[in-house]
Formats: C-alpha cells, sequence, structure tokens
C-alpha cells in the first residue's frame, strides 16, 4: 500500500507542477497579447477618453459662445434700425 500511496503523491505533485506551468503560459500569453493590443491601438492614432472629453466639451463651449454672440449681434442690429 506503501508504493501505491507514493505513485498517486508524484502523480499528484506531476499535476500540481502542470497546472503551475499551464498559469505561468497563461499569464505570459495575457501579457504578450495585451503588449501587441497596446502597440497596435498605439499605431492606430486613436484618442484617449479623456481627450475626446476634453474637446467634447470645448466644442460645447465654443457653440454656447457663438449663439451669445449671434444672439448680440441681433440685438445691436436691433437698435440700429
Amino acid at each position: 500500500m506503501q508504493t501505491r500511496n507514493r505513485v498517486f503523491d508524484d502523480i499528484s505533485q506531476l499535476m500540481t507542477n502542470a497546472m503551475g506551468v499551464a498559469q505561468g503560459a497563461r499569464t505570459e500569453a495575457e501579457n504578450a497579447m495585451k503588449g501587441m493590443m497596446d502597440r497596435w491601438l498605439a499605431d492606430r492614432d486613436l484618442v484617449t477618453r479623456e481627450e475626446f472629453d476634453a474637446v467634447r466639451a470645448m466644442a460645447q463651449k465654443a457653440r454656447e459662445e457663438n449663439e451669445a454672440l449671434k444672439a448680440r449681434i441681433a440685438a445691436l442690429e436691433g437698435k440700429a434700425d
């Protein structure tokens, strides 16, 4: 019986080691894929969400200022008539 337990212990240890290797390979693959995706996205010259939101806020402010100026011009033209 002692020999049989030793065989199971060896198989168990082998499986544990194999799982550790598989986990390490998975982590390496994830890191490699993430690096590849980061490089690919950087090459595409895409903007970040923060940059997009900042430009959108600037455009909104410019539209509001434009509308205020249109109203002011209309008021000044009305006084001139």
